[in-house]
């Protein structure tokens, strides 16, 4: 049940797969089961999948019609913002003032409860508000454009080292105990480990629901999406962190992104807290970590890009019953995969030669080009990459927001700040055409002159008052 084509055709359903052989498998890894809510169906729909697929007439010949519904739904930003909007107005689309006012509230509580628990009183330390908040999260996006090895220097007497800006706006001691301070969470009602309740993310909970929730509201999805990882870049030791041979940054923590092709924009992510698992749980695991990122999308026909951690026979089938297509390549050992595809059934490959099975609009291929690879396909449309998440953490890695801490999950906080920032700085570039806001001089407005903008607005007229730290 399988045939030979003798060569690359760019009208084939195999072009695409083609076009992600390079991407290589993810290590296996236990998806924690804290971040995401439970669906009972979830585990048994892929083990009917899993065992149809094993079938022996599963697969057949490919010469079968593959028909693509067209993608009709709606996408690009969603807003009310007129003209006149700023980019502080975009920012808050994606990190509302709502969750400012929370960070205030708790960055307070936190530092009582250090004081409570030490036993004294912190002679240096005096509630936050608001607009403090605000100029806080300003300076340190200002640090991502203007690096320094160390925060003190912002605020050294050197004046080629020194930044008048932050000396004016706060002191160091200040900048500092928000930073020991700093808290999303109430400490107090935190479950411990293996009680009822217990949350491996609650230091981030808040920030995970509302930004999850602002990120997807604000900008509707194009045709084509990917989905991949990425790593944030860590100094330190923490229970989280992964190591990624398959990336630039090979440790770090694990972020699962769904992000636009188009754009570059992150739509949803999912964090990764939990332990190596075995062999075994990959698929599985693929399933539902794709399966969560694109929970809301059914039947509006989006096009899946993904790499050989999360491509199976199982995933693809169920995309397809769910109205979506998927791409991408995968492990030939992997069950479901056809037999006669495999390395010892194929043998040597010439270049450009690949052999295919199809079942439907689901076509496996193994192909060489520069290596052997096998790939699983439901759709043919050409010239579509894995570009998105690659383009969503170029723009990210550009300008890092925070400095390295002993916490970790002070990263995350970052990232999604960094994230919305990103986020946002696309919304504004389409919805305005590319039109810069008003008052800005120059020809483009780039993710920098955004940053700078954010930041200025952010922090506002804000001075400390020095007075009440003596």
């Amino acid at each position: 049940n399988w045939r030979f084509i003798g060569g690359l055709n760019r009208d084939s359903p195999t072009c695409l797969t083609a076009l992600v052989c390079n991407f290589v498998a993810s290590p296996h890894i236990d998806f924690s089961d804290l971040e995401e809510e439970e669906h009972p169906d979830l585990f048994s729909s892929y083990d009917l999948l899993d065992e149809e697929c094993i079938s022996p007439d599963f697969w057949g010949e490919p010469d079968q019609v593959i028909s693509i519904e067209p993608f009709t739904a709606d996408s690009g930003p969603q807003h009310s913002l007129g003209d006149d909007a700023d980019t502080l107005d975009y920012f808050r689309l994606l990190f509302p003032d709502s969750l400012f006012e929370h960070m205030v509230e708790q960055t307070n509580n936190y530092a009582l409860y250090r004081q409570r628990r030490s036993g004294r009183s912190d002679a240096h330390w005096h509630p936050t508000d608001v607009r403090e908040m605000r100029a806080y999260v300003g300076l340190n996006i200002l640090m991502g454009i203007n690096q320094l090895p160390d925060y003190g220097m912002y605020w050294a007497s050197d004046i080629f080292i020194g930044n008048a800006g932050f000396k004016k706006t706060m002191t160091a001691r200040r900048f500092e105990k928000l930073n020991q301070n700093l808290h999303l969470c109430d400490r107090l009602s935190e479950p411990a480990k293996g009680e009822l309740g217990y949350d491996g993310l609650y230091k981030i909970r808040p920030l995970l629901d509302i930004v999850g929730n602002t990120m997807w509201d604000a900008y509707l999805p194009n045709r084509c999406l990917t989905i991949d990882e990425c790593a944030i870049a860590t100094k330190g030791r923490f229970s989280p962190t992964q190591y990624m041979p398959s990336k630039p940054l090979r440790k770090g923590l694990k972020v699962w992104m769904l992000c636009d092709s188009r754009s570059g924009y992150c739509h949803r992510t999912r964090l990764y807290v939990g332990k190596p698992g075995d062999d075994m749980a990959s698929a599985s695991l693929g399933h539902r970590v794709v399966t969560s990122l694109v929970r809301g999308l059914e039947s509006r026909h989006h096009h899946l890009f993904m790499d050989s951690f999360f491509t199976s026979v199982p995933l693809l089938q169920r995309l397809l019953q769910d109205g979506l297509y998927a791409c991408g390549p995968t492990n030939p050992y992997r069950r479901g995969y056809p037999d006669a595809l495999r390395p010892r059934s194929v043998g040597k490959l010439a270049p450009g030669e690949f052999y295919q099975c199809q079942r439907g609009n689901l076509v496996a291929t193994v192909t060489r080009d520069a290596k052997v690879v096998s790939c699983l396909s439901s759709n043919s449309a050409p010239g579509i990459n894995m570009r998105g998440v690659d383009l969503c953490d170029q723009l990210r890695e550009c300008y890092q927001v925070g400095r390295p801490c002993k916490k970790w999950w002070r990263y995350f906080l970052w990232f999604y700040v960094n994230l919305c920032i990103v986020n946002a700085h696309i919304v504004l570039r389409e919805s305005r055409g590319g039109v810069p806001p008003a008052g800005f001089s120059g020809k483009e407005f780039t993710q920098r002159h955004f940053r700078v903008r954010l930041a200025q607005q952010l922090i506002g007229d804000y001075q400390e008052n020095f007075s009440d730290l003596h």
